[in-house]
Parts: C-alpha cells; sequence; structure tokens
C-alpha cells in the first residue's frame, strides 16, 4: 500500500519522485546526478547539483542582493488550497518535481535554489561554463566553506554562485566544468550556525547547498 501510494499521485498517474522527503542517512550509491533540469533564468538552464537519491528537498528563497529570479520547474508543495486547485484544473507543467517555498533573503522569493542533501554529499556543477571565481564564504562573520562562480556558456553575461559547500582543491580559476559531470566540492554542515528552513520539508538539519544567479557587472570577481 504504502509503495502505491508514494508512487502515484492523487490523480492516479505515474510520477518519477516520491511524495515524502527521502531520510538524509539512508546508505545508496553517491554518483553525478543524471541531467535534469530544475530552474531557468531566460535561456539558462540550471540542472541539480546533486545525484537524485541524495537530494532531501528543493527549496527557493530570496536571495542575495542583486540575485535574479528563478523561474522553478515542476510543482510547488506548500501552496495553499486555491493554488492546488488551479493547479489540478489548469495544470501547472511538469509534476514530476516538487519544490517549497521558503522564507528569507531580499528580493524576488524565488531568487536562491537550495538543495537539500546529507553533510559531505558531493556537489556537481548545474551548468556548463568557465570557474569565474572561487572565495570565502561567510556567514555569521566567519568564513564557511567556498563560493564558487561559474561563468554559464549559454549565459556568458550571467554568474552562476554556488555557496555552502567545501570546495574540490582540484577546482581553479579559468577551468572548465560540465554540468552533472565536474564536482564542485562537497555539502558543509552548517545546522549548528543557523536554524535552516529547509529542515521543516526534510527528515534531517536542513543541510543544502545554495544556487543564485547573478549579472556579471554586478559581482566583483577575482
Amino acid at each position: 500500500m504504502t509503495l502505491l501510494v508514494t508512487a502515484f499521485g492523487p490523480d492516479g498517474s505515474q510520477t518519477a519522485v516520491r511524495t515524502a522527503p527521502a531520510p538524509a542517512n539512508r546508505l545508496l550509491p553517491s554518483g553525478p546526478p543524471e541531467p535534469l533540469v530544475v530552474s531557468t533564468q531566460g535561456a539558462l538552464r540550471l540542472q541539480l547539483p546533486i545525484e537524485q537519491n541524495r537530494v532531501t528537498a528543493i527549496g527557493y528563497h530570496g536571495g542575495s542582493q542583486g540575485s535574479l529570479a528563478l523561474h522553478p520547474l515542476g510543482r510547488r508543495g506548500n501552496q495553499g488550497l486555491i493554488g492546488r486547485f488551479f493547479d489540478r484544473v489548469f495544470g501547472s507543467g511538469d509534476s514530476s518535481m516538487t519544490w517549497y517555498q521558503l522564507q528569507g533573503g531580499t528580493g524576488s522569493s524565488t531568487s536562491a535554489l537550495a538543495v537539500g542533501a546529507a553533510p559531505d554529499t558531493d556537489v556537481y556543477s548545474p551548468v556548463d561554463g568557465t570557474i569565474a571565481g572561487v572565495t570565502d564564504y561567510v556567514l555569521n562573520g566567519r568564513t564557511q566553506g567556498k563560493r564558487i562562480d561559474i561563468r554559464p556558456l549559454a549565459a556568458p553575461a550571467l554568474i552562476v554562485s554556488i555557496t555552502r559547500l567545501a570546495a574540490d582543491p582540484a577546482l581553479t580559476v579559468g577551468s572548465s566544468v560540465a554540468a552533472g559531470r565536474n564536482r564542485l566540492g562537497e555539502v558543509l554542515d552548517l545546522s549548528r550556525l543557523e536554524r535552516q528552513a529547509l529542515a521543516r520539508y526534510t527528515q534531517d538539519a536542513g543541510n543544502h547547498v545554495t544556487v543564485q544567479v547573478f549579472p556579471a557587472t554586478a559581482l566583483a570577481l577575482p
């Protein structure tokens, strides 16, 4: 019965992912993610940076100053009754992914993409492009891992910024990366430093990596 409920939606159609968040401590093989676009910004397409079986939840919240609004793909999991009604009547596109609207940040409510996973989970590039910067990421006045900036081939006037991870030491500015193939680093455990909004929709502390998109002119790159 449990398998039937999680494999099919309320209308009986088969879906590609679970309806409940996956436990973060399960023992599954780790590896690069299958190609899956989770969000867009104009012509730019952001792929899932973490292997699908390791993702605990996907959320969006306001990003840093200057970050651009993203267009989430899939279905919002925590929308109100009216939103669910319109989705059922008119449809909302691809329903194989579920994402959650989170509080916090500034600007557009979807300008920061949070992809949840357990600490030490491998993180891969969400786009094809060139490493434009590897700098310290500062949280509550202290350095916590790195910020990796990528200039995407599909939109060279933009910068894709990934934070909340320990960077792979092999990364160098100017090197090329391919979406879902080149490893950027590992998810950090920041649960002791802050209460993470994504935890409401996971079975763990809500650790995650954050992906944002900026105009290239808005960032001071090395």
